[in-house]
């Protein structure tokens, strides 16, 4: 069926970005390797298969951006037409997960080298976070060489079972993994628990999202993590790998990945025909209108990009277009970590004065004042300001659908009632076609 020969196959097709330029001469049998490296690097270089679609599902699906030709309008519409977007988006995305996860198996499995294996776990874990959030329940492969005879191996296991998946990977790759590989863009032990307490929040588990957020909060000095003092500067292909950075998928203009169509700093700066003006008023209005005192605001909208004819800004500039091909996709950075932690001290009952006090380097970096916790007094307050800061601070990051989602505030948030079964994203057809519907798709498709 296809996604088993798409699995068996993947590692056919090594290369590799930046400075992940190694792969093994032969390939023929994993189990006569004795050096994985190359496969290690090809399990990086399918992320670049997912930056794209994600930013799309995660900004254009909810109110920061918007598509304006059809039928690439579908992302606005909470219906059963968002199929028509496999080809561009749902399609290469899956696909490319899945043959990260083949190329991380096939370490995890055969290698003798323990931070290779931490390594291979990190990136699995990511791939099956990054395919549960978007679709639910998905297939779970943990073989190098699964079977190509049993069609049980495609049959979607439920979200929890993926999660656990995903708990184990983490946790073994904190136990292997140091923090030497910072610095060249890998995977890294305190990604790892930055990755773990962001899928604990995901999953509503507060209690246990705290403790390794706050580890890398406390560790994050020692590892060279710190915010910028400068929003501006954590973007551009000059500042990748800044020290804010936890982990980011390395991106090349020089390397050939397999997303052959616009790529995320195209679609939010409006390069894309598909969505010449994809700003949404929404969020020109979430920081309070063009008079706002966020320093964030100039980098999150093109102030050059106003419709002569609207008065309207139109696009963002997060992204300078110069170098544009060659911008990083941050994975985790450090103020998403502290919005994280902050969040899940709330929801285990920590003071509102002790939460707010948690963002104060945020919103100083921001050029505003602390929140004042004498009116911002409750938990339900400080969840709303909490979420309203990560709006802001992450905006065009790929973030905004899936924390709309998981905090339960689609509806509230998109000024609509929107049908629940619509907050997954469908399968690709051609998935639940070619495996001959052993591959269910999602409600309301």
């Amino acid at each position: 069926m296809k996604l088993v020969y798409i699995l068996l196959g993947s590692l056919l097709f090594m290369t590799a970005c930046e400075d992940l330029e190694q792969f093994p001469p032969n390939i023929e049998s994993s189990n006569s390797l004795t050096d994985f490296t190359g496969v290690l690097n090809a399990a990086y270089f399918y992320q670049l298969g997912s930056v794209t679609p994600m930013a799309v599902m995660g900004d254009f699906r909810a109110d920061n951006a918007l598509m304006l030709e059809p039928p690439y309008t579908e992302f606005d519409v909470f219906g059963p037409n968002l199929t028509a977007m496999e080809d561009q988006f749902f399609g290469p995305f899956y696909t490319a997960m899945y043959k990260s996860i083949l190329s991380a198996n096939s370490v995890i499995e055969n290698s003798t080298d323990a931070s290779d294996v931490g390594e291979a776990k990190f990136l699995r874990a990511l791939s099956y976070f990054k395919l549960v959030r978007v679709f639910g329940a998905v297939p779970i492969n943990l073989e190098a060489a699964p079977s190509t005879t049993d069609p049980d191996i495609l049959v979607r296991q439920p979200a929890s079972d993926v999660y656990n998946v995903i708990i184990a990977d983490l946790q073994d790759a904190i136990s292997a993994l140091d923090n030497s590989g910072l610095s060249s863009g890998r995977a890294s032990q305190i990604a790892a628990q930055a990755l773990l307490g962001k899928v604990y929040v995901q999953q509503g588990d507060f209690s246990s999202a705290e403790a390794p957020l706050a580890a890398v909060i406390n560790g994050a000095a020692a590892a060279g993590i710190s915010l910028q003092s400068d929003y501006t500067n954590i973007f551009g292909v000059d500042n990748d790998l800044n020290s804010e950075v936890i982990f980011a998928t390395q991106v090349s203009g020089s390397i050939v990945d397999e997303y052959g169509f616009s790529e995320f700093w195209s679609w939010y700066g409006g390069l894309d025909t598909k969505s010449l003006e994809p700003l949404d008023q929404d969020l020109v209005a979430a920081f309070g209108g063009e008079n706002t005192a966020d320093l964030r605001f100039p980098t999150v909208v093109d102030t050059s990009s106003r419709s002569s004819a609207t008065g309207l800004y139109t696009a963002s500039a997060k992204y300078p277009q110069t170098g544009g091909p060659d911008h990083d996709w941050i994975e985790l950075r450090l103020a998403d970590v502290i919005l994280l932690r902050a969040e899940a001290a709330n929801e285990n009952g920590t003071s509102a004065e002790s939460v707010l006090d948690q963002l104060d380097g945020i919103r100083s970096r921001a050029g505003l004042a602390p929140l004042d916790h004498t009116v911002i007094n409750t938990q339900d307050l400080v969840r709303q300001a909490i979420q309203d800061e990560r709006r802001l601070e992450l905006a065009f990051e790929g973030q905004r659908w899936f924390d709309l989602v998981r905090t339960g505030t689609v509806s509230a948030e998109m000024g609509e009632n929107v049908n629940s079964q619509y907050y997954l994203f469908p399968i690709p057809v051609s998935e639940v076609l070619a495996s001959f519907g052993v591959i269910d798709q999602n409600d309301g498709y």
